[in-house]
């Protein structure tokens, strides 16, 4: 691991730990401006997925989301599973964005700014975990690796062929 991601997932990680630990102590503060968010998406995740065991209630949503980001917050600064740990934090910043900083509903200048800065700092913050969430530390992706092997499988099949080939048209001369 590079000193730059040795330094630079711990650093994107304190904000979801901060935020996470805030949460937990503030679940209902939380949930009150996560009910909008809930009530919106629960109904399609529903539809999406029937019969799944989906919490309506916005305070136990957002004690999942906690728990979620300051589990993957843990992981992404220690480096286990930094890609699908960045993933789980972007997934879980969206509704917290979209909930907590809902800029477009203030009607007070002063807190229409300090919510739309926060929308950006957080829509920055996605864009580092989007980075993170593909970053394969110098060593191929799947897709190449996938590549690869269908194109490593393409040419063991010809060198298959031209051995069957070879051997028949040898066996032929055996045979006449």
């Amino acid at each position: 691991m590079t000193i730059t991601r040795l330094l630079a997932r711990p650093m994107l990680a304190t904000i979801f730990v901060a935020g996470g630990i805030n949460a937990l102590r503030n679940t209902e503060g939380h949930a009150q401006r996560a009910k909008k968010v809930v009530d919106q998406v629960v109904p399609v995740v529903e539809q999406v997925a029937p019969g799944a065991p989906i919490p309506t209630d916005p305070a136990t949503l957002v004690r999942i989301n906690a728990g979620a980001q300051i589990v993957a917050a843990a992981a992404l600064a220690t480096g286990r599973a930094p890609r699908l740990s960045a993933t789980v934090l972007a997934a879980s910043l969206v509704p917290t964005t979209l909930a907590g900083h809902a800029f477009w509903n203030e009607t007070e200048p002063q807190a229409k700014n300090a919510q739309r800065l926060q929308f950006f700092k957080n829509t920055s913050v996605l864009g580092g975990l989007l980075l993170a969430a593909v970053d394969t530390e110098g060593r191929p992706g799947l897709a190449w690796r996938a590549r690869r092997a269908a194109s490593d499988v393409r040419r063991e099949a010809r060198h298959v062929a031209k051995n069957a080939r070879r051997e028949a048209k040898l066996a032929k001369a055996q045979l006449t």
